[in-house]
């Protein structure tokens, strides 16, 4: 099976499903990520004023998470950062469009649309857009990832508050996502901060507990062919 996971910004992909990927991988699935945004660059006040050696670094980081995680490939899209709503949605859909094409995949996780973070619900929308299902869609199952310090952060204020009906057990796989989150070092935060080591833990071990698992990771079935 070939899986395509789509995220905003570098980290996204391992908070929401870091440990889901790994399972895969692990099964022998083809996991393929594509990271839309640059990351980092609406830290400063102008984006022509980031550090380029800063962007550089943390793209090597999301090379090195995709490796750690058995991912057969990363893209890096390049969009600005924390300014999706200013790129029109056309071309963000078409992005992932292309990627659909290359990489033809039969399950595709993006960002949760509810997110506090206008850049992830920009992706939600463009991944709707970029996976109608067409007669000739390999997609089969869309499936919605929530991001720590972002879907929580929303606190349910905005449409579509995050509903999980779907878990994947990640007992295995937990540790390797707290590791791959330890590489992006730019990102990484100490306790009590959600992207924390101790509340990445805490959290999958929540999600576990609610279905009966050691941890999880929760998603939302958005559409699914069976």
């Amino acid at each position: 099976m070939n899986v395509l996971v789509i995220a905003a910004h570098p980290d996204d992909e391992v908070l929401g499903c870091g440990g889901t990927m790994a399972r895969l991988a692990k099964e022998g699935h083809h996991v393929y990520i594509a990271i839309l945004g640059e990351g980092i660059t609406s830290r400063f006040n102008q984006r022509e004023h980031a550090d380029a050696t800063q962007i550089g670094q943390l793209h090597g980081h999301s090379r090195k998470v995709a490796q750690l995680l058995g991912a057969k490939d990363v893209v890096l899209a390049s969009l600005p950062d924390n300014r999706f709503d200013t790129v029109p949605l056309l071309e963000v859909a078409k992005v992932i469009e292309d990627l659909i094409k290359k990489y033809q995949p039969q399950v595709v996780y993006t960002q949760h649309g509810g997110d506090l973070n206008v850049d992830h619900v920009v992706t939600f929308r463009a991944t709707l857009i970029a996976t109608r299902p067409m007669a000739d869609c390999t997609v089969r199952a869309v499936y919605a990832y929530p991001v720590a310090s972002s879907s929580e952060w929303a606190f349910q204020q905005f449409s579509p508050a995050f509903a999980p009906n779907l878990y994947v057990d990640i007992g295995d796989t937990l540790e390797v996502k707290i590791q791959a989150m330890q590489l992006y070092e730019s990102e990484a935060r100490a306790f009590p901060h959600p992207r924390s080591p101790e509340a990445l833990r805490a959290a999958a071990l929540h999600w576990g507990s609610n279905v009966g698992v050691p941890a999880a990771e929760p998603f939302q079935v958005i559409r699914e062919i069976r």
